[in-house]
C-alpha cells in the first residue's frame, strides 16, 4: 500500500498557507496530495482560507462571510499573495486535492464545482463535521470523503462509516494502534496529522498509517525511507 504524503495547506511551514505560492511549492516538492480549506465569501464565492475570519492569515480583519470576493482580493495573504478561489487552485496545480469544508453551505458550493469540472477522481472532501460529509456524499455520487478529528470517542470509526467516509484524518498525538487497527478492519484508511519531525514520522510508520499530512517539504523527501 502506498504511503501518502499530504501537503497541509500547501507547505505552510515554509510558505504562506492556503496560497497559490504554497500549493505550487507543494507540488514541486512532490506531495502526493495537497490539502486546502474552503469558505464562502459574502457573495457566495468559494475561497481558500482556513479560519472563519481573515485576521490571522491576512492583513485584514473580520469574518470571511462579511466580505465580498472583491474585498477579500484586496488583502495580503503573505508575500503579496491574494486569497485564491478554489477554481484558481485547480488551474494552478495538477496534483490531487483534499478540500476541507466547514459546513453544509460550503458542501453545496463545492458540489457545483465538482460536477462542472468532473472532479470526483481528483478531489477528496474532508470535514470535522459529519453533516457536511453526508451532504457532499448526497450531492456528488462517488465522492471520496475523510472524517477529521482532533479528539474522538470510541465511535469514531462508526461515525466515518455512517457518512460513507473512506478515510479518517486523525491527530497523530492522540492516535493509538487500536484505533488504526479498528479502522483498517472496516476498510478505512487512516491519515495522521500534523507530522513535522522525524520522531513523528517514525510514529506514523509504527502505527501503520496509510499516510500523513505535513507542513514541510523535507518530510516528503524522507517519508518513504523512514522505518
Amino acid at each position: 500500500m502506498n504511503f501518502l504524503t499530504i501537503g497541509h495547506r500547501g507547505v505552510m511551514g515554509v510558505e504562506p498557507e492556503n496560497t497559490l505560492r504554497s500549493f505550487i511549492r507543494a507540488q514541486h516538492a512532490g506531495m502526493d496530495v495537497i490539502e486546502l480549506d474552503l469558505h464562502l465569501s459574502k457573495d457566495g464565492a468559494l475561497v481558500v482560507l482556513h479560519d472563519a475570519d481573515v485576521d490571522r492569515t491576512t492583513d485584514g480583519t473580520g469574518p470571511v462571510t462579511d466580505k465580498t470576493l472583491a474585498e477579500l482580493r484586496e488583502l495580503d495573504a503573505g508575500h503579496g499573495e491574494r486569497v485564491p478561489l478554489f477554481e484558481e487552485v485547480l488551474d494552478a496545480v495538477s496534483a490531487p486535492l483534499q478540500a476541507e469544508i466547514k459546513d453544509s453551505a460550503a458542501a453545496r458550493a463545492l458540489a457545483q464545482v465538482m460536477h462542472r469540472r468532473d472532479l470526483v477522481g481528483r478531489v477528496e472532501v474532508a470535514s470535522f463535521h459529519d453533516a457536511a460529509l453526508a451532504e457532499i456524499a448526497a450531492l456528488v455520487p462517488g465522492v471520496r470523503t475523510a472524517l477529521i478529528a482532533s479528539t474522538w470517542g470510541d465511535d469514531v470509526v462508526d461515525r466515518a462509516r455512517a457518512v460513507g467516509a473512506s478515510s479518517l484524518a486523525l491527530n497523530i498525538r492522540r492516535l493509538t494502534l487500536e484505533v488504526v487497527e479498528r479502522a483498517h478492519a472496516e476498510g478505512l484508511k487512516v491519515i495522521g496529522w500534523v507530522v513535522n519531525t522525524q520522531d513523528e514520522l517514525r510514529l506514523a510508520r509504527a502505527l501503520e498509517l496509510d499516510g500523513i499530512a505535513t507542513d514541510l517539504p523535507e518530510i516528503r523527501r524522507t517519508g518513504r525511507f523512514t522505518a
